[in-house]
């Protein structure tokens, strides 16, 4: 049983305050913690080899998704960046680069793809999913702040308003639509957040409750996303379900700790 917060009437989202900002320099120690759990992270199974393909979030690119990348690729997936480079925003170059790569590697394995996005590359996830159901198998978010609205704030608005006039002007409308007014995704989605994300609110990044959909609450920074031990034993565990029979995640007793409680979005 999830908690439930309402989004919907609410005040202007700001950024996460400078403390959490600077306990963002967790990602060393995360990076540590990656590395010693990796030989406990191998016993979580193996995959049925379906294709996987990772977005990275603003500003980055394919390098900083490798650790999550070579971690599921030993699970026995076919991992893939999505080879455009640094995330620079939702330029035309990049949108219609990124559903090339999809409809590529459809074509390539035969079979539909997992999406895992990190923060931006998240949002950008989400919209591949609602443009290619068909192609899509699932899609997990790692800290997308996919509800931002007109107004919210997060400590990388001001960089990518700096490059808005990169972005089509349509594609900018379309990202402050609030979540809940968008074509619901009929593939299963999985939101990881964490409450001490120091770059984008915590509730910004919220699934709402039902059929196919949940969040999954970790601790750490966001920056860290991609190579937490907690974060990585999640994605394992929602790629190992089969095909067509999707259930939503149940950390198991020993792990409970590194899976507080999470919370839903709920329309009001």
């Amino acid at each position: 049983m999830t908690e439930q917060t309402d989004a919907i009437r609410r005040r202007l989202a700001a950024a996460p305050p400078l403390r959490l900002l600077a306990l963002e320099q967790r990602v060393v120690y995360e990076l540590g913690a990656f590395v010693a759990a990796s030989p406990v992270l191998r016993l979580v199974g193996r995959g049925d080899r379906h294709p996987v393909l990772i977005l990275p979030g603003f500003t980055a690119g394919d390098g900083s998704t490798l650790p999550l990348r070579w971690f599921l690729r030993g699970q026995g997936y076919w991992t893939h960046g999505w080879g455009l480079g640094r995330n620079i925003g939702p330029t035309r170059w990049v949108l219609a680069g990124i559903r090339a790569r999809l409809e590529e590697l459809h074509e390539r394995h035969g079979r539909p793809i997992s999406l895992i996005g990190w923060s931006l590359g998240g949002i950008y996830a989400r919209e591949l999913a609602r443009e290619y159901p068909d192609a899509v198998r699932q899609v997990i978010t790692l800290g997308s702040p996919f509800r931002v609205q007109d107004g919210d704030r997060t400590n990388a608005s001001a960089l990518f308003e700096r490059n808005a006039d990169r972005y089509p002007p349509e594609v900018l409308d379309g990202l402050i639509v609030p979540e809940h007014e968008k074509v619901p995704l009929t593939v299963p989605a999985t939101a990881i957040y964490t409450r001490t994300d120091g770059i984008v609110k915590w509730w910004l990044c919220l699934e709402s409750e039902g059929p196919l959909r949940e969040s999954i609450e970790v601790r750490g920074s966001h920056t860290g996303l991609g190579f937490n031990p907690a974060v990585l034993g999640a994605i394992a565990d929602r790629l190992a379900q089969p095909e067509g029979h999707w259930k939503p995640f149940r950390p198991a007793p020993g792990a409970r700790y590194w899976y507080p409680r999470p919370v839903a979005f709920r329309a009001a």
